[in-house]
């Protein structure tokens, strides 16, 4: 056959393969496999292998991105030379990876001269004789148009496919503000793109995780170098992870405004991730982290709103003129509802002790909780910052229940008067939002509370006697007018120091003060949680005794006569009067003190260092 009936029949056999191949969005083997039983039929050419060009190097097409095959593959700068004027060539004069002396090469280049493939295939004498002559650069031609268009239809159809999936990820992205669902949809996307791997999410540690896909979160200290660095520089990485058997892919979540996480893909040791697999990767990462981004910020503005709304509601109750149990209680509910502890806490700082609030819950009144107080108070002696605790167990070698810590200081200007505790046994629980909200919280609480307990200690001086420590008169007056309000009965006591004048003049008003106070201790000593004690005026004192009989005030009257001589130095007797009231009769406070104060001047009259009681007929 003649040469030019030879390249007409060729053509037409070329064309053939094309009008099958093109439209069918087959991969690339299947229009080779055609393409060598062509060359059979014109130039018994019984073997042939197609290599396609990827990072300057020629892989096998039946390799499959393969890694292990790659590193023995055929690297372009071996054999450069070799087509320097020339696109077909004999392999005998040459050294070419998996190439015997009887092989040719042709080198198929696209439009910029840059090679896309590589034919590698038996020589025999037809194929020889061909090439000497003048069609063999019209075959090259027809082979090379082919290749190139075989190469973009696959590469379309392979496209089409990913944007498509990007598309439709992209439509769900649109839809939704759910943080769970887009990151679902992301790896979801990322498992139909590379079906099968394994593929997980690790999240930075502030993303709202509501979300069933399989997710770990993101620890520096703990991550590989490569999963590290594509977070921190938000490109994609890769690493040959021979301990886990696997090569590893790390794709960054990225948005406009930061990293959210990292998608990562476990593929076999040997394989290899192409530059348009990659492409596709960081697109859907893309996408992924722009449709978080706005997921987050949506959330950030209602929380934004919801986190106003708390302050202002805190700040309103705070400036209500409550007391400082009720501030604590009140804060102790909204830290409650807002940011979800299994624990909440409040340590105030009296007298260079740590006091924990009552309003505390039951934990901090144990050994265990003591010893997280323990912690956050050595903290507070050496510094004045808040303390966010992710981990606990990453702090000390010990492990602790409770993992998650925020603990912020009451401050009153620059002293720090107390803390505030929330705690919760899941790590990384607290976000850093909700740590900052706390803080603005406390701070806006700082000054209401230092308020109230400025206000207990005024209402305190106004409520006690600064010299010896008992209540006042006017505190004692509510007291009994309440309690006769509310109780069945009650004993009022009226106390007097005989020849009082005597001490002051012949030892001093300073002795005289000791003489009070020592008295004081004596009554505060002996009626404990039975009642109240004040000074009434002057060596005058009252007590009244809540609950209890006219018998049983008068034994307490009796003791008081003994101990006081016993306790006072120099020392001093009393005179007592006593009255009592019952709830069958109608005695007004006013009355109860008439007759209290009646029996008193009656003790002092007949002879001092006695009791005098005043009888009623409910008690006769």
């Amino acid at each position: 056959m003649e040469s030019k009936d030879l390249m007409s029949h060729l053509k037409s056999a070329i064309l053939d393969i094309w009008n099958e191949s093109v439209f069918t969005h087959e991969s690339s083997n299947k229009w080779f496999e055609d393409l060598k039983v062509v060359m059979l039929d014109f130039f018994d050419i019984q073997k042939a292998e197609y290599f396609i060009y990827d990072s300057e190097t020629f892989l096998q097409l039946s390799w499959n991105h393969s890694f292990t095959k790659k590193l023995n593959a055929i690297k372009w700068s071996e054999i450069e030379t070799f087509f320097y004027d020339k696109d077909f060539i004999d392999v005998h004069t040459h050294q070419i990876k998996y190439c015997s002396d009887n092989d040719a090469a042709l080198l198929l280049r696209d439009a910029d001269q840059q090679p896309f493939g590589l034919i590698i295939m038996e020589s025999t004498e037809k194929w020889k004789e061909f090439t000497q002559t003048l069609e063999i650069e019209e075959f090259m031609e027809s082979i090379t148009k082919l290749a190139k268009i075989i190469r973009k239809s696959v590469f379309l159809t392979q496209q089409e496919n990913q944007y498509r999936n990007l598309f439709n990820l992209t439509k769900m992205f649109n839809s939704t503000l759910d943080i769970g669902q887009i990151l679902e949809g992301a790896l979801n996307s990322i498992q139909i793109a590379f079906p099968n791997f394994k593929s997980i999410l690790i999240l930075s540690n502030d993303q709202d995780r509501k979300t069933s896909a399989p997710y770990k979160l993101f620890d520096y200290t703990t991550e590989r170098n490569t999963t590290v660095e594509a977070f921190v520089s938000g490109e994609i990485t890769t690493e040959l992870a021979q301990d886990l058997g696997c090569r590893l892919l790390n794709i960054p979540i990225v948005g406009k405004q930061g990293i959210y996480g990292i998608l990562q893909l476990f593929a076999p040791l040997d394989y290899l991730f192409s530059i348009r697999q990659r492409e596709f990767a960081i697109l859907l990462a893309a996408a992924a982290g722009n449709a978080l981004e706005n997921a987050k910020l949506y959330i950030q503005s209602h929380r934004l709103v919801s986190d106003l709304q708390l302050i202002n509601e805190t700040s309103h109750k705070l400036n209500l003129n409550l007391s400082l149990d009720q501030m604590v209680v009140f804060l102790r509910n909204q830290f409650m509802k807002f940011f979800q502890p299994e624990h909440v806490g409040f340590v105030f700082i009296e007298n260079d002790e740590y006091k924990i609030s009552p309003a505390s819950t039951e934990l901090f009144h144990t050994i265990d909780g003591q010893l997280y107080i323990q912690y956050v108070t050595n903290h507070f002696k050496k510094a004045n910052d808040s303390l966010f605790i992710a981990d606990f167990n990453r702090l000390t070698d010990l492990k602790y229940e409770y993992r998650s810590i925020v603990a912020i200081p009451l401050k009153e200007q620059s002293n720090i008067t107390g803390f505030s505790i929330i705690m919760h046994k899941e790590p990384y629980f607290f976000s850093f939002d909700s740590y900052k909200l706390m803080q603005s919280l406390i701070q806006h609480s700082s000054l209401a509370i230092s308020n109230s307990a400025l206000r207990n200690k005024l209402q305190q001086m106004v409520d006690r006697d600064h010299l010896t420590n008992l209540f006042a008169r006017n505190y004692l007056d509510r007291y009994v007018e309440k309690a006769m309000e509310t109780d069945v009965q009650g004993v009022f006591v009226l106390i007097d120091i005989d020849n009082f004048k005597r001490i002051n003049d012949t030892h001093g008003h300073q002795k005289g003060d000791e003489i009070l106070i020592q008295i004081a201790r004596v009554i505060q000593g002996m009626i404990k949680n039975k009642g109240i004690s004040a000074r009434w005026g002057g060596e005058e004192l009252a007590l009244y005794l809540s609950h209890m009989s006219l018998e049983q005030g008068i034994e307490m009257g009796k003791q008081l006569l003994m101990a006081i001589p016993q306790n006072t130095n120099p020392y001093v007797t009393v005179s007592i009067g006593i009255s009592n009231w019952h709830r069958s009769e109608n005695l007004s406070f006013n009355k109860l003190f008439h007759y209290a104060d009646t029996e008193l001047y009656k003790a002092k009259n007949n002879g001092k260092n006695q009791l005098s009681v005043y009888k009623a007929s409910h008690s006769s």
